[in-house]
């Protein structure tokens, strides 16, 4: 079979999310710029403080949550929000392990066959193998693409049915990914819709009170108007940032596993180690791609098996 055919499998060439830091660098920038410029325009911080506002925009969209996800799709989205502030795993240092662990793993099956992976696949973390790779050994969503892509190749049959059979389980990932990303984006869309609400039961408020004095009555309108405020900002200044960012995350774990096939497709078309690793970094998108010394490093490296 033609070498060619791990070549069918589509590329992405996003940029990975960087770290934690921007995460919160952005948040923190929307924040100054919203409150210099109200500061500069005359407006004091305090006004904008009202606790009532925001547990009613904010427990309303959390229960909007809840309403529309079912469990798994609620836990991923805490999970998703999480990584966030932790940032994406799949870096180059990420790919360069990724490398040496691929590297290996073709040199054992050029050298041995595919039934020496089998003490491997069947007890990962017992392997001596795996555990010298922390960075994807205690990646599970990661290893549990490699052993699948592993199994399949024990199992025969061409490098054109494994990529199939592989991309059917991306499929599947990224279909649950995105059932995360859109209820998060939902929930930006709603909040605008709840910053009304808690804008008219302001108003409601500030109704019961028309007979009193007439800086009680332009406070309590002030607080009307933030809860219209803070809808807005929470969905365009955070939420929906944060949905796009999960999209993000969600494409730089598809090229991990895209990277993770195209290897084990030329492993089973019968390729080196070195086209093994040569191939798969065809798929890395260009901020993560390890050098051409990386990969004369991975290629030199003396690496028991």
């Amino acid at each position: 079979m033609r070498a060619t055919n791990t070549e069918k499998l589509p590329q992405t060439f996003e940029l990975t999310p960087s770290g934690s830091p921007m995460v919160i660098v952005g948040c923190i920038v929307v924040l100054v710029a919203v409150l210099v410029g109200f500061t500069m325009a005359g407006g004091h911080v305090g006004a904008l403080i009202h606790p009532s506002e925001f547990i009613t925009i904010g427990g309303a969209a959390f229960g909007a949550l809840i309403v529309m996800s079912p469990k798994k799709v609620l836990v991923d989205v805490f999970k998703s929000v999480l990584q966030l502030l932790k940032g994406s795993p799949y870096n180059r240092a990420a790919y360069v392990e990724l490398f040496k662990l691929l590297y290996v793993l073709a040199k054992l099956v050029r050298r041995d066959g595919m039934l020496a992976l089998d003490s491997h696949i069947s007890s990962p973390k017992e392997s001596p193998i795996f555990a010298r790779y922390p960075k994807i050994s205690h990646n599970h969503h990661a290893m549990d693409f490699l052993l699948t892509a592993l199994g399949l190749m024990g199992d025969g049959g061409d490098s054109e049915k494994l990529l199939a059979a592989l991309e059917e389980e991306m499929k599947v990932i990224d279909r649950e990914h995105h059932a995360a990303v859109s209820a998060l984006a939902r929930t930006a869309d709603a909040l605008p819709g709840f910053g009304i609400v808690a804008a008219v039961l302001g108003i409601v408020v500030t109704m019961e009170a028309i007979g009193g004095p007439v800086e009680e009555i332009g406070h309590k309108v002030g607080a009307a108007l933030v809860g219209t405020f803070l809808g807005i900002l929470m969905s365009y200044g955070f939420i929906a940032p944060m949905a796009g960012r999960m999209e993000y995350l969600g494409e730089a774990e598809m090229t991990f596993f895209r990277t993770i096939a195209s290897a084990v497709a030329a492993m089973t078309e019968g390729a080196g180690p070195s086209e093994v690793v040569a191939r798969a970094r065809r798929v890395v998108s260009t901020d993560c791609r390890p050098t051409h010394d990386d990969m004369k490093a991975i290629a030199q490296e003396e690496v028991g098996v």
